[in-house]
């Protein structure tokens, strides 16, 4: 079955009102953010995707698939299970190497060639995280940041899933800007809860989360889109004293100085493209 578009249908919150948002559609090659505060029904909402729920949860919510129920065996079958969740809790119980766990996935997947496959995984893994992932690492070993970077490559290029739900990937020093670049090169739907302003501002619209509901759709504008440049600027900066503290090393008057210049630079040139 290929699937085009998948729709939200509204239900009801904690306190049992209807949603204000009644429903939403994501497209294939959409990119969407959840957002709120902690406890607002974020990862909820996302759970409710996952699970193809059809008025079967606390939130009475129904997601349907090309404007369809979802077929039988797309929740019974986990081979043809169209969704990929990449949650903050994932550790894995397995101790095989990285090569070898991705090489079993290939094949069982039948994703052409195995070792292409595996390069590509790794390569898109590496350009996530800040230590390189190599194929004789045993699973087990992996930080956390290297854990969400390899099952996000791997849901992507070896699992293929055409739905791909990222929960709090920011938590886990996962290079955000790089993470989205890479993911608009691939045709998928891909919804991240975050609170993140950068991945909220570069999503194609988020959805507002309060008291267990869907309070409000909000469609990204091109204002928008130019305040995640600024933005951007800020978020290399804070990336740039993160690596040089990882090295070891002290971050002196004349280096602070230095990216806050550079900052500052940038932050004008961002104002004047603005302006034009």
């Amino acid at each position: 079955m290929e699937i085009t578009k998948i729709t939200v249908i509204g239900g009801v919150g904690k306190d049992q009102c209807p949603e204000n948002v009644d429903r939403f559609d994501l497209q294939m090659g959409n990119i969407i953010s959840i957002v709120g505060p902690t406890g607002c029904g974020k990862t909820t909402l996302i759970n409710d995707i996952e699970l193809f729920a059809n008025r079967n949860t606390p939130s009475l919510r129904t997601i349907l698939i090309n404007d369809e129920a979802i077929p039988e065996d797309f929740t019974f079958d986990p081979s043809k299970h169209p969704i990929a969740l990449i949650s903050q809790h994932t550790n894995f119980l397995s101790d095989l190497p990285v090569g070898e766990f991705l090489k079993i996935h290939a094949t069982i997947r039948r994703s052409g060639n195995t070792e292409e496959m595996i390069e590509e995984t790794l390569n898109f893994a590496n350009q996530l995280t800040g230590e390189a992932i190599i194929k004789e690492t045993a699973m087990t070993q992996l930080s956390g940041g290297q854990t969400r970077s390899l099952l996000i490559a791997d849901a992507v290029i070896i699992g293929n899933s055409p739905i791909i739900l990222l929960d709090e990937i920011e938590n886990a020093g996962i290079h955000r800007t790089k993470a989205l670049k890479l993911l608009k090169k691939y045709k998928k739907i891909f919804v991240f809860v975050t609170h993140d302003p950068r991945i909220a501002l570069l999503s194609d619209f988020r959805i507002i989360m309060k008291n267990g509901a869907m309070q409000k759709k909000i469609v990204t504008s091109s204002e928008e889109k130019m305040s995640a440049i600024g933005l951007k600027q800020i978020d290399d900066v804070m990336l740039d004293f993160r690596k040089l503290i990882r090295a070891g090393e002290e971050i002196t008057s004349d280096i602070f100085n230095e990216h806050i210049n550079t900052l500052a630079t940038n932050y004008q040139y961002y104002i004047k493209r603005i302006q034009s």
